[in-house]
């Protein structure tokens, strides 16, 4: 059954999230401190971790990176009454799965976290992808380049491998977003862009190619 650890310092809302998960078919745990989910993640495996932002001490925001930086793989789900764009931006950015905003419907992030806990790996991310001097590692999740090694976020290894799939083709936004997000997405989020200028920050400036009001190119040179 899959595993489920729900982040949440109000313990009603962890008593009925893991109440409803569990009648789902669902091994759930619960914390009430980001300290605590980074130590539990660490200690075992799970296949969808839901994160709440406003914890204490340390918030979820840098939860989220912490994890994520110690477990690419980790998936993470954000439940957060913060429900701007923003917000939710920036935890995409830093590689959350998904985000509902509270209050929420119980059966809509019942329905998510089935969904999301079941996904299989990204095609993307288990082909070996070669485009000019730069080939892609799916085991080590790294860029490889003449003289070093780059590691890469999953995010950015499966956005880097639908980019280097397609070497000298424009991949648009949106396109960018369903392929490699899983699912739709605000059009006018700026999230693509963010990730596009990390993967330039570590491969190259020239690397990828912005078509304007298109989308990017990767360059094969």
């Amino acid at each position: 059954m899959p595993r489920i650890m729900v982040v949440d310092d109000e313990p009603r809302i962890c008593r009925f999230v893991s109440r409803a998960l569990e009648r789902d078919g669902h091994v759930v745990r619960t914390v009430g401190t980001g300290e605590q989910a980074l130590l539990l993640a660490d200690a075992e495996e799970f296949a969808l971790v839901v994160l709440d932002l406003m914890l204490p001490r340390l918030g979820g925001v840098d939860v989220l990176r912490q994890m994520l930086a110690r477990r690419p793989d980790q998936r993470v789900l954000v439940l957060s009454a913060i429900g701007d764009v923003a917000a939710k931006v920036e935890c995409f950015a830093h590689g959350a799965v998904d985000y509902l905003a509270k209050p929420f419907a119980l059966a809509e992030l019942v329905a998510r976290v089935r969904i999301r806990a079941a996904e299989p790996a990204p095609a993307a991310a288990r082909r070996c992808i070669r485009a000019g001097q730069v080939a892609l590692d799916p085991h080590r999740r790294t860029a490889e380049l003449p003289g070093r090694s780059v590691q890469l976020t999953q995010r950015e290894f499966v956005l880097l491998s639908h980019l280097m799939g397609r070497a000298g083709d424009v991949c648009g936004r949106e396109e960018l977003l369903t392929d490699v997000w899983g699912h739709a997405f605000d059009a006018a989020s700026n999230v693509v862009d963010v990730y596009v200028r990390r993967l330039r920050a570590k491969l190259g400036a020239d690397s990828i190619e912005t078509i304007r009001n298109v989308g990017y190119s990767f360059v094969a040179g």
